[in-house]
């Protein structure tokens, strides 16, 4: 595996697709058991999540319904600070168990911001898988339920995540290449 080039910047690799398969398979098995016998509900944050979101329901093998809801807080390589609500959510979250599936939770702006709003709906409960996080840029005091992994505060891509709209494609996440 070697660096990438994205746009002005040189990724290398950094997660591989076989670790990338075994952690969510764990994190399927671990959700499964969590809410055997409970009506869940499981939310994808996109753009990012979809190919994790895709891969982790394969792996929960309890029965389970799967929405959408879409926000940005992204602009180029930093966080804005700003989360816009682009498309809502639809569905019915009422005494339901959700379980909210983000690519990365890094400074916690846009899950803070999705749990007042999903709060709103009056849930059973609401839970956080997130493929990645970022302990040293968060700023808030929630807990992430599920975590796929622990990373350093730099840039990835790949996996469903990108840069500037390109690398969402790549089968293994790729992190900012520092000199």
């Amino acid at each position: 595996m070697s660096l990438i080039k994205i746009h002005d910047q040189f990724f290398q690799p950094y997660l591989n697709e076989e670790t990338l398969s075994n952690r969510i398979i764990g994190l399927g098995s671990q959700i499964s058991e969590d809410f055997a016998g409970k009506d869940l509900i499981v939310v994808g944050v996109l753009n990012g999540a979809f190919i994790f979101l895709a891969d982790l329901c394969r792996n929960i093998t309890v029965p389970h319904q799967v929405s959408f809801i879409k926000i940005n807080s992204y602009e180029g390589v930093e966080s804005s600070g700003i989360v816009k609500s682009i498309i809502g959510l639809n569905d019915d979250l009422r005494r339901k168990n959700v379980l909210i599936v983000e690519d990365i939770v890094d400074t916690g702006t846009s899950m803070d911001y999705l749990i007042s709003e999903f709060r709103t709906y009056d849930p059973a409960s609401i839970s956080i898988a997130t493929l990645l996080f970022k302990p040293e840029a968060f700023r808030f005091n929630y807990a992430l339920d599920y975590v796929g992994f622990e990373i350093p505060n730099k840039f990835v891509v790949g996996y469903g995540l990108d840069y500037d709209g390109l690398g969402r494609n790549l089968p293994l996440i790729y992190q900012l290449e520092t000199s």
